[in-house]
């Protein structure tokens, strides 16, 4: 299997995974249910899966956020909503922005049925050990509806990405904020979303940058520096490594054909506005290392933007 491909599926999957924290049917959805503000409902639905868990729990699942930012939202939110009715406003949310940007055709074609199988059986094949947030995920059950399953399965694969790519960040002594730093020095996203969002206090993003420096990862300009290029590609390269297994197991052709199916309903959702490709996740549109796969993809993606 080419090694771009768990990173290219990612970015596929992505776009539509992001309605549940971009749509305003999400957002609506958390507030039917009594969630107080976007962050509540941010925590409480994605944390859901894992039951009624409290904010240190979460803070260490997530990696990325102040503990005081979990700490606003949970264990708050369960006296709200209990899990189970967080999962269904999550899927209800989910769908109802899918519904919105996808044409009835396309909810109702061959192509959805067939993504949300192929999504679905390579979730199925993830494997969870140590993936706590992807293990939860993927034991809830399949939705009836193909768009919501396939939903439901691009946020399991999502997670258990998500999930290798903590391991290779701990295991390489990387903290959240420095992982912050890194990623906003390599171009990926603005620091300061990430600092709005994340809530570090500015002694944090100090200290961070310090230890970097003092490591050789950044320069005085708080830019990667060789040896940092080097050992964030590393990281990065462990996470796809780490993401493989479903790609692996789903086979090459069938990894392609979900590939070319995908690539239209992510495309229409990034260019609705919908995800903003300028958010802290960093995902760059279109995929990046597309031509670099096997060329069935390649020209899949070359019909989709030239047609």
């Amino acid at each position: 299997m080419n090694a771009n491909v768990p990173r290219v599926m990612w970015q596929l999957l992505e776009p539509l995974h992001a309605v549940t924290y971009f749509a305003p049917e999400a957002r609506a959805a958390a507030d039917a249910i009594g969630m107080r503000g976007f962050w509540m409902g941010y925590f409480a639905m994605r944390a859901a899966p894992l039951g009624p868990v409290g904010p240190d729990v979460v803070t260490a699942a997530f990696h990325g956020f102040h503990p005081a930012r979990v700490h606003r939202a949970l264990p708050d939110a369960w006296t709200f909503a209990a899990p189970s009715s967080v999962l269904r406003a999550r899927l209800d949310g989910a769908g109802a922005a899918l519904e919105r940007l996808l044409t009835d055709t396309t909810l109702d074609s061959d192509d959805l049925r067939a993504a949300a199988a192929l999504a679905w059986k390579a979730a199925e094949h993830a494997d969870t050990a140590g993936r706590v947030l992807g293990a939860a995920n993927q034991a809830l059950p399949a939705p009836v509806e193909p768009h919501l399953r396939l939903w439901q399965a691009a946020t399991t694969l999502r997670e258990h990405r998500g999930d290798g790519h903590v391991a290779a960040l701990v295991a390489h002594g990387v903290s959240p904020v420095q992982a912050h730093l890194l990623k906003a020095a390599a171009d990926e996203t603005d620091l300061e979303l990430l600092r709005q969002g994340r809530k570090w206090d500015d002694a944090d993003w100090i200290s961070g940058a310090e230890a970097l420096r003092e490591r050789g990862w950044l320069d005085g300009s708080d830019r990667l520096t060789a040896v940092g290029v080097r050992e964030r590609n590393r990281i990065e390269q462990l996470t796809d490594e780490a993401a493989a297994g479903p790609w692996r197991a789903l086979g090459d052709e069938l990894t392609t054909t979900l590939a070319r199916l995908l690539r239209p309903l992510a495309g229409t959702i990034v260019e609705s506005g919908t995800f903003p490709v300028a958010s802290p996740i960093g995902l760059r549109w279109p995929p990046s290392g597309e031509d670099n796969l096997e060329p069935s993809l390649s020209a899949a993606s070359a019909r989709h933007r030239s047609g």
